[in-house]
């Protein structure tokens, strides 16, 4: 198995408080992993260290076999490692298309001139469309992102993602605070990146029918610590996920 990102006894303290501890894993290259557990787990903190945001105490993260470890989180994406928040990151008064526009502008580090128009990047549009279209966005293109609905805005947020070519998508909890009607959508959208084949994502989600069925793998967290790794079979047949994180749930309740 060719991993995409490893870490190496991964560890972070909060006063004296582990959230995550010794923790260990190698996330494949372009497959579907999902992390679960239950709240205060260190899910997000995990992610936190993996994309940058927070550094850790000890420990070791490699990504491409580089050392990751100490880099920022705008080297980080510069590397290929893109990230989406619990809270969606957009620029509200842009138009959708404007968005992601600016999101492939800035990956082929053209910056902004005030003198020159921006129809003159129709290449980057083009782009940007086709970004759109894969999100289920394209016929939202002209509309300002502050009027889109919450599910949209995440879509959106994607596209800004995948603008950047990242070969490392995480994604945390993108279905939170949808309605039930937003969710299939959404769940598509990811569907269609796994399927194009050509990027890793790591999702944090709670919803237990949408990691089982888009899930190579899945790693669960309890405490801060690694419980188990393994096929989402695997983990549905783990007697020791069952009593920590699933309450002994039997197997038909996961499903």
């Amino acid at each position: 198995m060719e991993s995409i990102i490893e870490t190496k006894d991964l560890t972070i303290f909060f006063g004296g408080h582990v959230a995550v501890n010794e923790v260990s894993v190698r996330i494949a290259k372009n497959k579907f992993t999902s992390v679960i557990g239950p709240n205060g787990a260190g899910k997000t903190t995990f992610f936190n260290l993996l994309s940058g945001q927070l550094y850790p105490t000890k420990g070791e993260i490699y990504f491409k076999n580089e050392n990751i470890t100490k880099k920022s989180p705008t080297i980080r994406t510069r590397l290929g490692i893109g990230r989406s928040f619990q809270i969606t990151n957009v620029f509200p008064n842009l138009t959708v298309l404007e968005n992601v526009r600016l999101a492939v502008q800035s990956n082929q580090k053209i910056r902004y001139q005030m003198m020159f128009h921006y129809k003159k990047y129709s290449l980057f549009e083009e782009q940007a469309l086709e970004l759109l279209e894969l999100v289920l966005l394209k016929n939202k293109a002209h509309a300002v992102a502050a009027n889109l609905a919450h599910g949209e805005k995440r879509k959106l947020e994607i596209a800004m993602l995948l603008a950047l070519e990242t070969d490392l998508l995480l994604l945390d909890e993108p279905t939170a605070g949808m309605s039930l009607e937003e969710v299939p959508a959404i769940l598509e959208v990811i569907k269609r990146i796994k399927e194009q084949g050509n990027r890793t994502i790591v999702l944090i989600e709670h919803k237990m029918d949408m990691i089982l069925g888009l899930s190579d793998e899945v790693l669960v967290l309890f405490n801060g610590e690694l419980l188990a790794q393994g096929t989402p079979e695997e983990i549905m047949e783990n007697k020791t996920v069952q009593s920590a994180y699933l309450g002994g749930m039997s197997n038909d309740s996961l499903a």
